[in-house]
């Protein structure tokens, strides 16, 4: 940490030199111009920047399959607007699994393709999107996807299960445009300026998606579940539903929380949503006590749902934390 010395020139105007090593490694001479962010206390600062769309390139050779996916959502969540892939050869698996990733993200489209290279770029403004919105998206997705998979185990529906194992891609979706806009307000004042949302609550923000997006994780494996399970008896059907209640419970009222902007019923929310959580634990022993008198692979099956519902709860309280934090006075 270096420190500088406020002076007064010309009577009434207030300046602080800038380090030369700072100012040398981010290209700042003589008449250039910088661009200054009041955050409450702090005041940001950074180079003007003369390039509206940030370019990268990867060389993908020998990557296929999942790890070229999660390369190009890598490149993605990283903030690149351009994303431009190259070998000496694309082959045409690559292209599929290309294409296949680019319909998971937010706002992506393929603009060139060449034996060499496959061009991406994101085509909607950063600004545009509501990190909050998005969220909330996600909230509205994983609480629907966890009750269908519930009903689906219930009633034997082979097709709601699969419905609900389609949906976990748009909770994704909307996960990876969550962390891009959190890493893009690490990046730059800008963008936290441009969303009109503190760092500080983006985080929070991306936290919490974090929480839904497991959610709908543990939601998909229930109803793969429910693909196998050919039917269940109704008293295991009824606790499976009152611990379904009780979980979707905590996770609506810790994201309540987390969305009020009155610190003391945040407060207030997240703490009862996070008291709660004990009585999860209490159902959870219950329901496995009477699985030892079913099938054996069956009572295995049943096990892992109840685990799933179990884990929802304690994502939820995750979120409770999350706004607990949110709730603090800022030290």
């Amino acid at each position: 940490m270096e420190t500088r010395k406020v002076q007064v020139t010309g009577g009434s105007t207030y300046t602080v030199s800038l380090p030369k090593d700072w100012a040398t490694e981010n290209g700042v001479s003589a008449g250039s111009v910088i661009e200054f962010y009041p955050e409450e206390d702090s005041l940001l600062l950074t180079p003007k920047s003369d390039t509206e769309r940030v370019e990268g390139t990867l060389d993908v050779t020998g990557l296929t399959g999942e790890s070229l996916n999660r390369a190009v959502v890598t490149m993605y969540v990283s903030g690149f607007d351009v994303i431009r892939l190259e070998s000496a050869r694309i082959t045409a698996d690559q292209r599929r699994t290309i294409r296949e990733a680019v319909q998971g993200l937010v706002g992506v489209e393929v603009l060139e393709e060449t034996a060499e290279s496959v061009v991406m770029q994101d085509l909607m403004d950063s600004s545009e999107l509501s990190i909050r919105n998005a969220v909330t998206r996600m909230r509205l997705i994983a609480r629907s996807m966890l009750k269908d998979a519930v009903t689906a185990l219930v009633e034997n529906d082979d097709d709601l299960a699969m419905d609900v194992v389609q949906r976990d891609d748009d909770v994704d979706r909307l996960w990876f445009a969550v962390a891009r806009i959190f890493r893009g307000t690490l990046r730059s004042p800008l963008a936290a300026e441009e969303l009109g949302v503190p760092r500080e609550v983006c985080f929070d923000y991306h936290a919490t998606a974090r929480q839904l997006e497991r959610i709908a994780d543990h939601a998909t494996k229930i109803a793969n579940l429910a693909l196998e399970i050919e039917g269940i008896d109704g008293g295991v059907a009824d606790a499976l539903w009152e611990l379904h209640d009780d979980a979707t419970a905590i996770i609506e009222q810790a994201m309540d929380a987390l969305f009020t902007d009155d610190s003391e019923e945040a407060t207030d929310l997240a703490n009862e949503a996070r008291a709660d959580i004990r009585a999860i634990d209490e159902r959870t022993r219950e329901i496995d006590d009477t699985l030892r008198e079913l099938d054996s692979h069956v009572a295995q099956s049943i096990g892992l749902v109840v685990d799933s519902l179990s884990r929802s709860a304690d994502y939820g309280g995750n979120i409770a934390e999350n706004a607990l934090q949110k709730a603090a006075p800022s030290p």
